[in-house]
């Protein structure tokens, strides 16, 4: 038997009245959508069971592939993107990808499959440069609408949401520039992805504007820590004394490296991420970084893929979302 739902428990954790509480519970339409979701969610956070009136009656399927789930800026990135979804109605279909689990092909195979309505793409095939496009395009011939998230393929002309990677080196240079550094390496993934060659494009345009005096010293490596190491060994080696990462994920691999070598971070070594994944505020010592306006992005794409369902023309183009630069303590003034 569901135990008894006390009403001021859910009021307090969903931050409403008990009244707009009992409106939601008993299916009242004078709630707004945002409000209902944050009592729906309150009871599913405190572990009671949803009244039969509030299960979910699916507007349809849509499939939602992200990369593998290890690097904390997919999960968060897939959880906004699904609660987008869930208040219009929407129920994602969840494909993750993971060496030696299923492809990207795989996934999009199994939810046409189940008949999803559209499809969001998020740091997938679509943002590798060297990638068959041809998946996109067997989707598209069946009029399936998609939007991809994190890399615009030229070749694609589906809407894109892409956090601003010029903006983002810009604005870590500008910041390290400021503390007095100079020498300013970055730490790239693989240059076939369309952010890494967008990022590393900004970063070596903007040295030639704001340092032209310093060479560009760039390592592509992979997006993981073991790769950040790798690159920090390199770019330390040829004298940075400040390194900017394509992710957290990275930068944490430099922070690794800094203090195995008896380095510290920031005095001797300052360090930039990207992504402001969850988490990064806690690191030792917590993370500069670049955040992604992950919730505008999501929302920006669950909308305009539901337009696209119900027959909407998509005039969207490849849209760029500003970043924000988050200075915390990995960063300080250079050591003269």
């Amino acid at each position: 038997m569901a135990r008894q739902i006390r009403l001021s428990d859910i009021a307090a954790q969903a931050g409403v009245s008990t009244a707009t509480v009992s409106r939601v519970l008993n299916g009242k339409d004078s709630v707004a959508p945002e409000t209902r979701q944050a009592v729906i969610a309150a009871l599913d956070l405190l572990g009671y069971e949803r009244p039969e009136r509030l299960r979910e009656r699916n507007g349809g399927l849509i499939g939602l592939i992200v990369p593998e789930l290890t690097n904390p800026i997919f999960p968060y990135l897939t959880q906004a993107i699904a609660s987008a979804m869930t208040l219009q109605g929407y129920t994602p279909l969840l494909g993750t990808q993971m060496a030696g689990g299923a492809t990207e092909d795989a996934y999009v195979d199994a939810m046409l499959n189940h008949q999803v309505a559209g499809f969001i793409f998020a740091s997938g095939l679509h943002a590798d440069s060297t990638a068959n496009i041809e998946r996109y395009e067997r989707i598209s011939a069946r009029n399936i609408p998609f939007v991809t998230i994190n890399g615009a393929h030229p070749a694609l002309s589906n809407p894109d949401f892409s956090t601003d990677a010029t903006s983002a080196i810009r604005q870590a240079i500008r910041h390290l520039a400021a503390l007095g550094h100079r020498q300013i390496g970055f730490a790239s993934g693989p240059l076939r992805f369309i952010p890494s060659r967008d990022k590393t494009e900004a970063y070596i345009e903007t040295m030639r504007q704001i340092l032209p005096n310093e060479k560009p010293r760039v390592v592509h490596t992979l997006y993981t820590v073991n790769g950040g190491q790798s690159a920090a060994a390199q770019l330390i080696t040829s004298g940075c004394t400040a390194i900017i990462c394509g992710s957290d994920i990275m930068a944490f691999g430099v922070i690794r490296h800094c203090k195995a070598a008896g380095l510290s971070v920031p005095h001797d070594v300052s360090v930039v991420g990207f992504d402001d994944s969850p988490f990064t505020g806690f690191a030792d010592p917590p993370l500069t970084t670049l955040r992604q306006p992950v919730k505008n992005m999501s929302e920006a794409a669950v909308t305009t893929l539901l337009a696209m369902i119900q027959g909407e023309p998509a005039h969207v183009g490849k849209m760029r979302f500003e970043p924000e630069l988050i200075v915390r303590e990995s960063t300080a003034v250079r050591r003269t």
